[in-house]
């Protein structure tokens, strides 16, 4: 499944200061480096089966992935987004809990399992930075048990959208004056069926953003947002005015 990539310097790559390596120095690097390899995936393609055993550990160099479980029914549930930067994988274990599908092509910076396993030991460093990560991802699972268990159906896309705006403008592709374009990685039916609301909802609801001005839409998958704050005060969440990261 997937396909070798050619390779991509670490000073050109567009995740190299928010992903696992981000702390390293060169040294560190090119210990990662004799471990590495690219793979690409197409959209609609399984990048890894919940249950099966894996070499592999990656970070999401560009494209969005999803994790998702299927029960026993037949019924399947997404229960999370891998955005660019987003890291695959549990160092020590064999396995992933969930299926992980790539929802557009993406790219994959892979790192052999049990040679980055020794890695931790010996590189303190990314450890130190794979604990930061997981954290924030621990965080962000009870931001979106929040989102899904309490808010409104209008609060659900606007804060999927933040979400969404607040990754573009850490990896830098906010333009300037403030706007955000993020390309929806997600179908309105995806999107239904992540946020536990029906198609018609959330073509309403985006529908009444963009009426609204909060969002421009460009075709199908392209939002516009003029002023990410005027849209954070649609998600019912308690805007500080902090500065989005």
């Amino acid at each position: 499944m997937g396909h070798v990539h050619a390779d991509l310097d670490c000073a050109d790559c567009p995740i190299r200061h928010r992903a696992v390596c981000s702390r390293c120095d060169a040294d560190e690097l090119d210990r990662l480096e004799e471990i590495k390899y690219y793979r690409n995936f197409e959209a609609g393609q399984t990048i890894a089966w919940a249950g099966d055993e894996i070499g592999f550990v990656a970070s999401v160099v560009s494209g969005i992935a999803t994790l998702s479980q299927t029960l026993e029914d037949g019924r399947t549930q997404m229960v999370g987004l891998l955005l660019p930067s987003d890291f695959i994988g549990r160092p020590g274990r064999a396995t992933l809990a969930y299926d992980v599908t790539a929802i557009s092509d993406i790219t994959l910076c892979c790192f052999r399992r049990k040679p980055f396993e020794e890695l931790l030991i010996s590189t303190p460093h990314v450890g130190e930075r794979l604990l930061d990560m997981t954290l924030s991802e621990l965080d962000a699972a009870r931001e979106w048990m929040l989102i899904l268990g309490r808010k409104t159906a209008r609060e659900k896309i606007a804060s999927l959208l933040t979400i969404l705006a607040r990754r573009e403008a850490s990896l830098g592709f906010a333009k300037p004056k403030g706007v955000i374009t993020i390309e929806l990685p997600l179908t309105r039916e995806a999107m239904a069926d992540y946020l536990g609301l029906t198609l018609e909802t959330v073509s309403r609801q985006i529908s009444a953003l963009k009426r609204e001005g909060i969002v421009l839409l460009e075709g199908k998958r392209r939002v516009v947002i003029p002023d990410i704050r005027r849209l954070m005060m649609e998600t019912g969440d308690d805007v500080d005015g902090g500065l989005i990261a």
